[in-house]
């Protein structure tokens, strides 16, 4: 029975060293009448085989001490091959299971040839760990596959409660040619934690590691892994995603709410989260109310640490199990949908953190990451960079992307810190870092995965969008790959925030200085497809918030925030605001305490910046002159660009139907600018259909009376023009009514 086995083989079996067990364990024939049945059960004192439609039980041969069984049957009798197991414990508890040895592989060709070659966007599919149901009919089992890459692992094994997390029992079949391990243990189902337990070629590497695909992992600070089936859930956005592919993200309107959704709001006691499903009442309900047309989610993808804010990912393809599990997020994104708001994800594809669970050095080998030290490690944030030259990683990243649109039906990724991914000497000083082949600073790797990524995004999700966090100068960010572009939809203008940032920062008496930082936007306003971004990043690590940026005094410092809210919104390009910016919120962000909601409670001043940014939303996406051309610059056209010396800018805005157009005022001075001329393209009658200084939104309702007739008299190169009372630190928007 055993003459065909080393002792060896056995013992290596035994101490989980074994590196082919299905070439040991499961059904093997020995000749064409009999087969022979081995297992390896440490938890059992009996084991037998129960086989055929009558149940047949047959005890095996214990044939170590250890718990290594085998039995010799007639092949004619093992008509189906997914025989059971019957185990009886040490303890006496009985076991009956279907052998995973007797399974084999669930790949295709294709799918090995494609996980190899870096091109199986829907790996996700296949890797990480999925309910499935093999055979035929009345022999159907259900279990769960479990499928990992480890090229330089020369053991991998599921461990879980189920087999007492002991490695030695479901150790997995490698596919040698690239590095994959699968297994498929029927019984198993939902909601069942698991790792995977590695012992590596290399210096005797041994670790326990999540899954890199897996859907669900613990609560921090537990790490192990979730089986968990996201098909299950009953989308019910129909009507969204049957238009979505319809949609022109460049020439509809765009107001984007950044979102951290642990620190958004918080339960009475201010300590506890609010969940997923609580998220999809409160949060959808207010931005619904405020008019922003998307939200954007800071990762939600799973971390360890929550300082991290998500952007340090230790589970790519797992939504962080803080507020719920992968249902309810896709409850959230349902609701969002059914509400018309649309939903976009920071996703983070520059850097992993250094967590042993995770990623890194996967297989006792620098698997995800570079082996050389120069390309290695972001010497800011202490993480690891991505190997782009690899294409099992370029794969990994890719089909994640797809996988957030796709199964959780995203609309967006914002793509963080692209600057520290093209460039090769990203905080680095000269000597340590690792020039191209041409003898530059450009990561060629991270371009090509770049444009491939953005290539498969905009042909496999149409009407989704990309969105670049890339704050230097590198060229063609936001077009097309087939132009040389990187493929972005859009790019955030980070010229443009920290220019405005600096201006509304100096005290009013001295912008007439600085008048040309915000006019310089306009310079290079449309040679990309802009995002005008007030981001968190400007609201933390002592930057202090909007409002503490702002000189002066109280109700300069409210007047100012509209009045740059007005701004951003008559600006040339799509919007984005962080939490609490909106109503005027005064304390620094924080991720550990909620947003200061008591200041709209409790004091009107918060409730009329509040009702503000309301309106200014509804005008934005009431108007297209506002943003159908945001990219064109056939849409804005300087009335007057340097009156620096009164610190009032003016200009127009124009919808595609050049007849259609606003005209927007901007004082960015604490005084009222009486008789302020200001030429318009036709005469009429130019109402001013917004003021930021209306005593709705807490402002002193200096104003025009409701708007002014146009005079025929020469200004700015126009033959008409409007004598306007421009209210202090205050906006103004005219529309000419025929």
């Amino acid at each position: 029975m055993t003459s065909d086995i080393h002792p060896d083989a056995i013992q290596n079996l035994i101490n989980g060293d074994h590196g082919d067990p299905f070439g040991l364990l499961g059904p093997h024939q020995i000749d064409a009448s009999q087969t022979t049945i081995r297992a390896f059960r440490p938890a059992a004192h009996t084991l037998a085989v129960i086989y055929g439609d009558e149940e047949t039980r047959v005890e095996m041969t214990r044939l170590h001490e250890t718990g290594f069984f085998a039995i010799t049957l007639a092949s004619s009798a093992l008509v189906d091959p997914l025989y059971q197991l019957e185990e009886i414990t040490h303890d006496g508890a009985t076991n009956i299971f279907h052998d995973p040895y007797a399974c084999g592989t669930l790949f295709s060709e294709m799918d090995l040839y494609l996980l190899s070659e870096g091109r199986h966007f829907e790996s996700y599919e296949k890797l990480g760990a999925h309910i499935r149901t093999v055979g035929e009919g009345e022999h159907q089992i259900t279990g769960v596959h479990f499928a990992v890459w480890a090229p330089n692992a020369y053991r991998v094994s599921v461990i879980g409660g189920f087999n007492n997390w002991d490695a030695r029992v479901h150790p997995m079949r490698k596919h040698v040619n690239n590095g994959l391990w699968e297994i498929f243990i029927p019984g198993l189902d939902e909601w069942t934690l698991y790792k995977f337990d590695l012992r590596s070629e290399v210096n005797g590497y041994h670790t326990e590691k999540t899954d890199p695909y897996g859907h669900y992992n613990e609560m921090r600070p537990r790490t192990a892994s979730v089986v968990v089936n996201l098909d299950s859930y009953q989308w019910g956005d129909a009507a969204w995603m049957d238009q979505r592919p319809q949609r022109a993200p460049l020439r509809e309107p765009m107001s984007i709410y950044e979102v951290h959704l642990g620190s958004w709001r918080r339960k009475t006691d201010g300590l506890e989260w609010l969940t997923y499903i609580e998220l999809a009442d409160a949060l959808v309900t207010y931005v619904k109310d405020m008019g922003y047309t998307h939200i954007e989610l800071m990762p939600v993808a799973e971390h360890p640490l929550d300082m991290s804010w998500g952007y340090q990912v230790t589970g790519y393809y797992a939504a962080t199990s803080r507020f719920g599990t992968p249902r309810e997020l896709m409850y959230l994104i349902d609701q969002c949908h059914q509400n018309d708001i649309g939903v976009i994800l920071d996703w983070v594809p520059a850097h992993f953190p250094k967590d042993g669970h995770a990623l890194s050095y996967f297989d006792g080998t620098y698997l995800y990451e570079h082996a050389d030290p120069r390309q290695r490690e972001h010497p800011h944030w202490g993480t690891y960079i991505f190997n782009y030259g690899r294409n099992e990683v370029r794969n990994f990243l890719i089909a994640n992307a797809l996988f957030w649109l796709r199964k959780y039906h995203v609309d967006g990724l914002r793509v963080d810190a692209v600057s520290s991914m093209i460039y090769l000497d990203f905080g680095r000083e000269a000597g340590e870092w690792i020039p191209n082949d041409y003898g530059g600073n450009e990561n060629m790797e991270a371009v090509r995965f770049l444009q491939e990524a953005n290539a498969v995004i905009h042909e496999q999700c149409p009407g989704c969008v990309t969105i670049a966090e890339e704050s230097t100068a590198w060229p063609m960010v936001s077009q097309p790959t087939y132009l040389g572009g990187l493929g972005f939809t859009l790019k955030w203008n980070m010229g443009w925030m920290h220019d405005t940032l600096q201006y509304i920062s100096l005290d009013p008496v001295y912008r007439r200085w600085d008048h040309h930082k915000l006019t310089f936007s306009l310079m290079y306003a449309f040679s990309e497809n802009f995002v005008l971004s007030l981001s968190h990043d400007e609201v933390v690590h002592g930057k202090g918030s909007l409002m503490g940026k702002i000189p002066g005094d109280p109700w300069q410092k409210f007047a100012t925030l509209r009045l740059l809210q007005g701004y951003q919104v008559t600006h040339p390009g799509k919007k984005l605001i962080f939490m609490g910016q909106e109503f005027g919120q005064w304390r620094e962000w924080s991720e550990a305490r909620s947003l200061d909601w008591h200041l709209v409670e409790n004091f009107e001043t918060h409730r009329g910046v509040q009702r503000w940014a309301r309106d200014l939303n509804q005008f934005y996406r009431d108007n297209p002159a506002l943003y159908e051309h945001d990219f064109d610059p056939a849409g804005f056209q300087w009335i007057e660009a340097n009156d620096a010396d009164q610190s009032v800018y003016s200009y127009i805005r124009y919808a595609a139907e050049r007849s259609n157009f606003l005209i927007v005022v901007l004082n960015f001075t604490p005084l009222v600018r009486d008789n302020y001329r200001v030429g318009v393209p036709e005469a009429g009658y130019y109402a001013e259909v917004l003021n930021s200084d209306a005593a709705l939104y807490g402002g002193g309702n200096v104003g025009s009376y409701g708007g002014r007739d146009s005079d025929q008299v020469w200004a700015h190169g126009f033959s008409q023009s409007v004598s306007l009372r421009l209210p202090p630190l205050g906006m103004v928007i005219l529309k000419l009514r025929r």
